[in-house]
């Protein structure tokens, strides 16, 4: 068996409407489901390797396009285009996506994973308290934007976050906030890492210029083996 992937665009069905995305399955083929939740700047090519990467893994991995093929080229652009989202329809988009996952006849597990960043890290967050028990693992990395919910007792799922502690746009203290504000709504396993790195960390190719591979590399090696502890 070759030790390459093999990936598609795919379209699937949700809230009435078509949702497109792209799915990454493991050179296996077959494995346990893991929604990819994008930045604000949209299904770009890291996202698209983020998926990849859990795919290189043993995951099924599905990258849901919240923007329905629209990429910003810079951050005002993608602040604009992030409000332009109704969390409603993100959280319904994300809903769908679920559903196609868990009915792909390669996926294994029972329930999903699901991973996201910056605008993805809070709809992670949005999607578990929507899913509850069909999401078993929800992994934050500097979780913003209006995909956080407001009360997290739906969570389900064992919630590992990642946040920097030179994160202007998401403060390392509201991060400790929130950690503890989801533990005590849900009664859910939460761990938070900290680490000494900004906003969007973990994003080589962010233009902003805050990629810090060590902590990048620590982290993903900590969700990584998360998410093969907790989908099933």
């Amino acid at each position: 068996m070759s030790d390459q992937h093999p990936f598609q665009n795919v379209t699937f069905p949700s809230s009435g409407r078509e949702a497109h995305g792209y799915l990454a399955v493991p050179a296996g083929g077959t494995g346990p489901g893991v929604i990819v939740i994008q930045e604000w700047w949209g299904l770009v090519d890291h996202i698209k390797d983020i998926a990849d990467r859990l795919a290189s893994q043993g995951f099924v991995a599905l990258a849901p396009d919240l923007y329905g093929g629209r990429v910003a080229h810079d951050g005002e652009e993608a602040a604009q285009m992030m409000q332009e989202l109704p969390e409603e329809e993100g959280a319904r988009l994300l809903a769908g996506a679920v559903d196609y996952l868990l009915s792909r006849p390669e996926v294994t597990s029972s329930t999903v994973g699901a991973i996201g960043f910056c605008m993805g890290g809070g709809f992670v967050l949005q999607l578990a308290a929507q899913q509850g028990e069909r999401v078993s693992a929800a992994v934050p990395f500097y979780g913003v934007g209006q995909g956080v919910p407001n009360d997290f007792s739906g969570i389900r799922a064992a919630v590992q976050g990642h946040y920097g502690e030179q994160d202007t746009s998401y403060p390392v203290e509201d991060a400790r906030k929130q950690a503890e504000q989801i533990r005590r709504e849900s009664g859910a396993e939460v761990e938070f890492f900290y680490y000494d790195a900004p906003h969007a960390f973990a994003n080589d190719s962010n233009p902003q210029g805050n990629y810090r591979p060590e902590a990048a590399d620590l982290a993903w090696s900590r969700a990584v083996a998360f998410l093969k502890a907790k989908v099933r």
